[in-house]
């Protein structure tokens, strides 16, 4: 896709700093990092989220990040870091080419994720279990759900 930037890294027309490479993923420096080292795990196909991300690239995805995590570890002697995916406009997503985040992390560094967190009353956490299974017995892809 000559319009996705991702794609365009991919094929080598803009350039970045790749820190990994295999037949499925690359992992590159992200170019407005959170922090130093900040990178991104990129499948060399073009898929627009985490839905569409084909499952034979989950592997490599994951394989990448680990690569990528362990030698930021190992650089910054890190304590903590973050692994995320934004999906969607509303989730944050400004790039529609699936990517996984490696997001270092060190003391007193100011980040947060605020949350408000909900809680279940009665019976709606165990309803909402049973519909999802439902759902997902149900899906093209179901799996043991006991």
């Amino acid at each position: 896709m000559n319009d996705c930037v991702f794609c365009r890294i991919i094929d080598g027309s803009i350039p970045s700093e790749m820190l990994y490479s295999d037949e499925q993923v690359v992992g590159i420096l992200d170019i407005n990092p959170i922090h130093h080292g900040h990178a991104l795990v990129i499948p060399r196909c073009h898929c627009r989220d985490f839905l569409e991300l084909p499952e034979a690239h989950y592997t490599s995805v994951l394989k990448g990040a680990k690569y990528i995590t362990e030698a930021l570890k190992q650089e910054f002697g890190l304590e903590g870091y973050n692994l995320f995916s934004n999906n969607g406009r509303i989730a944050g997503q400004s790039v529609f080419h699936f990517h996984l985040h490696v997001t270092p992390r060190f003391a007193n560094d100011n980040i947060q994720f605020v949350l408000n967190l909900k809680s279940y009353t009665g019976t709606e956490m165990a309803d909402l279990g049973r519909r999802l299974r439902k759902r997902i017995a149900e899906s093209e892809h179901p799996a043991d759900h006991r």
